[in-house]
């Protein structure tokens, strides 16, 4: 059997974040949650935290309540306490590169500039575990990249509001698929699509 396995979901604490597209880590985990019957009513590692057994499967079930930017005190601190190894981890994040709707699963790489993540790796000492990017997209034209910090800290449009519970629902699965067979796996059978 293997080790725990910890499943992380990114968003910043507080009501007035809830609906923002850099919040849409939190509310993928919140599903997760839900559909694999583990609660997340938990105070512990500065977040919300649950766990469960998923299969055979010791799951750990991490929401980060530190903000954004220090996310990865809360994440060290449950990997350390629980001794998961870099590769037992799945970090879902709001990913900029990717346009709206799109999803993908990847091992390590870059940070693409997500504070969440830089905030994990320089914690971690790695960017060595897995990411299920839930593509946001970002602003084009002139004065994009000033327009990047409202966009992300902000709803998502109407359009993409209707759009979104069905990619919530793919996200969850894109997430067990990782729980039950592995990113290697997951990544063949998911990220084609």
């Amino acid at each position: 059997m293997h080790g725990a396995r910890l499943v992380v979901g990114l968003g910043n604490p507080g009501r007035e974040y809830a609906g923002h597209r850099h919040n849409v880590g939190f509310r993928v985990a919140e599903r997760l949650a839900g559909a694999v019957g583990i609660p997340l009513g938990q105070s512990r590692f500065q977040g919300r935290f649950g766990q469960g057994d998923v299969g055979r499967t010791r799951v750990l079930l991490l929401l980060p309540e530190t903000f954004m930017n220090v996310s990865g005190e809360a994440v060290s601190a449950a990997a350390r306490f629980y001794k998961v190894a870099p590769e037992d981890l799945l970090v879902i994040h709001d990913e900029l590169d990717l346009s709206f709707g799109r999803l993908q699963l990847k091992k390590g790489g870059g940070t693409g500039g997500h504070n969440g993540l830089e905030s994990i790796v320089e914690q971690l000492g790695t960017p060595d575990f897995a990411r299920l990017r839930f593509g946001i997209g970002k602003p084009q034209g002139p004065n994009a990249k000033e327009r990047v910090v409202g966009h992300v800290l902000h709803d998502f449009s109407s359009e993409e509001k209707e759009a979104l519970p069905p990619l919530l629902d793919r996200a969850v699965d894109m997430a067990r698929a990782w729980l039950s067979l592995g990113l290697a796996e997951a990544m063949n059978r998911h990220n084609r699509r």
